[in-house]
């Protein structure tokens, strides 16, 4: 399964999206490489790739958070911690397997793209949401 940003994702926060989108492709790139090569050393370094884009995107997302005094700050903080777990057993994955193998791929299935699909319709829109409502009863 590839990971596709559509319509469902959009949250209306422009930064937001096209940080979605970009971790979407290294999602994608990290499966790519998981068909494309058997090789550990190769799956680790997409998986680096993956894992540095999402300490970026995560920071963005909380520093944004702290500037509107999101309320769900906390709960939010605590989602990505999740990723980051999941990233780190994804590691010790390739280390135990010697490399990317079907089981490896059905993990970043199931606990990456579900997670983040999740993630941005729950989390991430509500953060879009509050901003946009925050944003808009200023103007009044």
């Amino acid at each position: 399964m590839r990971a596709e940003f559509d319509e469902s994702l959009v949250t209306g926060n422009e930064m937001i999206d096209t940080q979605h989108r970009e971790l979407i492709d290294k999602i994608n790139k990290l499966l790519d490489s998981c068909e494309t090569s058997k090789d550990k050393l190769v799956a680790v370094k997409t998986l680096d790739y993956l894992a540095d884009y999402t300490e970026f995107h995560f920071g963005e997302e909380e520093k944004l958070q702290e500037s509107i005094q999101y309320p769900g700050i906390e709960a939010h903080k605590k989602e990505h911690a999740k990723l980051r777990a999941v990233v780190k057993d994804l590691y010790d994955m390739l280390e135990e397997e010697e490399g990317p193998s079907a089981a490896f791929v059905e993990q970043v299935n199931k606990n990456v793209i579900e997670w983040l699909y999740r993630h941005i319709k729950g989390f991430d829109r509500s953060v879009a949401e509050y901003k946009f409502m925050n944003e808009s009863s200023e103007r009044l």
